[in-house]
């Protein structure tokens, strides 16, 4: 096709050539459509002309049009016609399967004593609560396995789904899905960008303030940051913007040469002992390579142990000759041995579950929910003492 003489206007023709592969099924529900340019190049029409017509496309609602990253398939209109609000195809409210109770799937990256457990803990309570169940599948930080996780609990029929996505920086096609579709889901502990859905997470930023606020109050000025690569995930990213924040409002300079933003045996996928012994190596090489660092403030507790295990190769004693703070820390004896700032982990786990009931009953929630942190007293941090290279 050229030009935009004929019976229809250019942009029409787009429009119904587009529709009708799509109820075809060329292309299937989450599959990117061509842009306004491919289409403009294809047809020889002008990006105003595609444009109009991927807009009709959406308007209809055959596609949905997400920012920076493309267009991609909704469900035809027919189908999305003869669902109900929370595309499930059920009336709202009523269970999706015929055993009576509300099934909730949950999508974890893994958990334990740390950061997880009493996420868990607060979701089964509200599932009580609401006469309903939980159903976990965790996915170790694994896309292709947190797809199948959401592949797999559609399947058994649940009503609705928490989901703690995989590291990385795209979420995947099966979340995408999710969104078009309507379904009932939360996300937790981290918002995706340029996706409309609803997140429950800890104030990462504020915490992160709050918790760098205490160091400098202690005289620490030197301190490294460890922290896994950010990859787009958004809690990492505000807790780095919170520590930066904190030396700013301070008007403290920020040492970017402290970082260590590459610490990786933390991760779900590289939990084994050879990386963690790597990386203590790495830390303890960092400390040896800058004896001005008083303190740390490592962004998960999984990393603050590994710091501990580097200060005690190198003969440190915390936190006489090095303080280290973090997030969460699981209490042993009845204390805390690490210094921490720690996440309301219950509530995040109850609001979770209550919203996906919330959004299946038709609610409207806010994008995002954020709940404070509290600042936990260990026994990890002391005022500042100049240390002597090692």
């Amino acid at each position: 096709m050229s030009g935009e003489s004929g019976s229809k206007p250019m942009y029409e023709k787009i429009f119904e050539e587009l529709r009708d592969q799509i109820i075809e099924r060329k292309y299937g529900v989450g599959d990117r459509v061509p842009s306004e340019k491919e289409l403009g190049d294809e047809h020889g029409v002008s990006r105003i002309t595609s444009k109009k017509a991927l807009e009709m496309l959406a308007t209809e609602g055959y596609i949905v049009r997400q920012p920076g990253r493309g267009s991609f398939v909704a469900e035809p209109q027919q189908k999305l016609a003869a669902k109900a609000v929370n595309g499930t195809g059920q009336q709202l409210g009523q269970p999706r399967h015929t055993g009576g109770k509300l099934l909730i799937g949950l999508v974890i990256t893994d958990f334990a004593d740390s950061y997880g457990t009493a996420l868990i803990y607060g979701m089964e309570e509200a599932s009580r609560a609401n006469d309903s169940y939980l159903v976990l599948r965790r996915s170790f930080g694994i896309p292709a396995y947190e797809e199948q996780a959401i592949q797999g609990l559609l399947e058994l029929g649940v009503d609705g789904l928490i989901i703690f996505p995989a590291q990385g920086e795209y979420f995947n096609a099966e979340i995408l899905k999710l969104a078009i579709m309507k379904f009932p889901f939360v996300l937790i502990d981290r918002h995706l960008k340029g996706i409309s859905a609803g997140s429950i997470s800890t104030d990462n930023a504020k915490a992160a303030i709050e918790g760098t606020n205490y160091l400098f109050r202690l005289g620490h000025k030197s301190i490294a940051f460890l922290t896994p690569p950010p990859m787009d995930t958004t809690a990492i990213e505000e807790r780095i913007e919170g520590f930066i924040q904190a030396h700013a409002e301070s008007g403290i300079m920020v040492d970017r040469e402290l970082w260590i933003e590459d610490i990786t045996s933390s991760l779900p996928q590289g939990n084994a002992e050879e990386n963690r012994v790597r990386d203590v190596e790495k830390i303890a090489s960092h400390l040896r390579e800058y004896p001005q660092i008083t303190a740390i403030f490592a962004t998960e507790y999984n990393i603050a142990q590994l710091a501990q295990r580097a200060a005690n190769e190198l003969g440190l004693k915390v936190p006489e000759d090095l303080s280290i703070i973090c997030f969460d820390s699981p209490e042993i004896n009845g204390a805390f041995p690490l210094t921490h700032m720690k996440q309301n982990q219950l509530e995040i786990g109850r609001i979770a579950f209550e919203n996906v009931l919330k959004l299946r009953a038709g609610e409207t929630l806010p994008n995002k929910t954020l709940l404070d942190a509290t600042l936990m007293l260990g026994k990890s941090t002391g005022p500042m003492k100049l240390r002597e290279p090692k």
